[in-house]
């Protein structure tokens, strides 16, 4: 959430004219006052008028949604709404002037630590929030200050990174079963060609369409840049003949990727190496990294370009497919400090920064923005199916956080907050590419693609 609420002036004048009404200063409260703990809020603290009024500005400020807002007393602050989306409670003063201060950073806390309540639609109450705010007026150099003091600089040094992954990804492959697909294990957009489609159906559509927009035919030697739980490379393996190395530094992912292709008789086909994309070494037919490149910094685009630059052959074929943004902007503050430390969805144009440096042209871009939505809904369906196994295996708290940063992903991709790139390249004098995009739909064979293997399967 982000949200230009300076209302310092605004209620220091309600406050002093608070205070004249009164005949005294017994009433006035500063805005930075001890946290009252959740659930002794309500019986500690009386709500002032001014709280009442800070409370209806703040839902002026985001455009008075169908929202019903309630403070610590249990009395409803906003005009009756006939059918609220949610209903919103703050259990204390502090909590409620932390979202004024820094909503972006502060409110997903409160949520999680119970400091706020949200009952009814929490998907539909992120999207109001985020619609709402997306054309806010322009903000005052104080917010912009408080703003930019909540998002950490990324700089993903070697060691910064394995932190990072290790914080999110190896947090336990259990948790992850509970809620992805049973089939290929994949904690990326998955792709819907029929929105009717199961998650694992879903999911097995996405690593053809990559295949395909990749041109695999057998033989090829792939590279795979953070191949997450190894779903990707064996798929590759098994349906498309090729030989492939992936790349991962989560200990959790690497070791459940290598247990799998040794059990399924493709550890000969299929390396995994537990390391940095840095280190990538060899050269291959084709470069493939999916839901790496948020996690790589877009100061480290220009390394990363170099390593695609040195390992991909004369006429081989990439494909980059990340979380991104129409215009550059930093990851949710709260997302990346809780959730996806290091984490920044580049838009378009600084993806770039990878191909022009290095001559690599691009081949194709396509938006899957819709479809990680739906696969965002499979996903929370499944969380809040197996809640109580999450709690057994966590805490109240992680619960909260991971329900509220589902939730929030689907409200940013159908509010157009965030997008899914998928962008195919090659070197800029590569010929053998495709002239049209039937090979991503048509049922043919996926190698006769370009103009030369089209020649040579006719020839045949």
């Amino acid at each position: 959430m982000s949200a230009n609420m300076n209302l310092d002036k605004e209620i220091a004048a309600h406050r002093s004219n608070e205070v004249t009404q009164r005949g005294t200063k017994s009433q006035a409260y500063p805005v930075n006052l001890p946290e009252t703990p959740a659930g002794a809020a309500s019986s500690r603290q009386f709500v002032t008028p001014l709280d009442r009024w800070i409370s209806r500005k703040m839902m002026a400020v985001v455009g008075d949604p169908p929202i019903v807002l309630k403070l610590w007393d249990g009395v409803e602050v906003t005009s009756p709404q006939s059918r609220p989306v949610a209903r919103l409670q703050y259990h204390s003063r502090g909590a409620m002037f932390k979202t004024i201060m820094n909503p972006e950073l502060y409110f997903g806390d409160l949520y999680a630590s119970g400091q706020v309540s949200i009952a009814g639609d929490l998907v539909k109450f992120m999207e109001i929030i985020f619609s709402n705010l997306e054309h806010e007026v322009e903000q005052g150099w104080l917010r912009k200050l408080v703003l930019w003091l909540g998002h950490r600089r990324i700089a993903n040094s070697h060691d910064k990174a394995k932190d990072n992954i290790y914080h999110h990804y190896d947090i336990g492959n259990d948790f992850y079963r509970l809620w992805l697909d049973h089939a290929e294990m994949q904690y990326t957009c998955a792709y819907f060609p029929d929105e009717a489609m199961t998650l694992e159906q879903a999911q097995v559509a996405k690593l053809h369409h990559v295949c395909r927009k990749l041109e695999l035919k057998a033989g090829d030697r792939v590279v795979e840049a953070g191949c997450g739980w190894g779903g990707l490379a064996l798929f590759m393996a098994k349906h498309y003949g090729v030989k492939v190395t992936g790349y991962n530094i989560s200990r959790e992912q690497v070791a459940y990727a290598r247990e799998r292709a040794e059990r399924e008789g493709f550890s000969g086909r299929v390396e995994y190496v537990q390391d940095d994309y840095r280190n990538i070494s060899g050269e291959y037919d084709a470069f493939v990294s999916v839901g790496m490149l948020e996690h790589v910094g877009k100061m480290d685009f220009l390394t990363l370009g170099r390593v695609i630059d040195r390992c991909l052959k004369p006429e081989g074929r990439g494909l980059i497919h990340s979380i991104g943004r129409n215009r550059p902007a930093p990851m949710n503050a709260w997302i990346e400090r809780r959730v996806f430390p290091g984490a920044y969805p580049p838009s378009l144009m600084e993806i770039t920064q990878i191909f022009e440096p290095n001559y690599l042209s691009v081949l194709d871009v396509e938006n899957l923005r819709l479809h990680y939505s739906l696969t965002l809904q499979h996903w929370l369906e499944r969380y809040e199916a197996h809640s109580e196994d999450v709690l057994a295996l966590m805490d109240e708290s992680f619960v909260k956080t991971w329900r509220l940063y589902l939730a929030g992903s689907i409200a940013a991709f159908n509010v157009g907050e965030l997008q899914l790139f998928q962008v195919v390249f090659s070197r800029d004098s590569n010929n053998e590419v495709p002239w049209s995009r039937a090979h991503l739909y048509a049922n043919r064979n996926p190698s006769a693609a370009t103009p030369k293997r089209e020649r040579e399967a006719l020839e045949a």
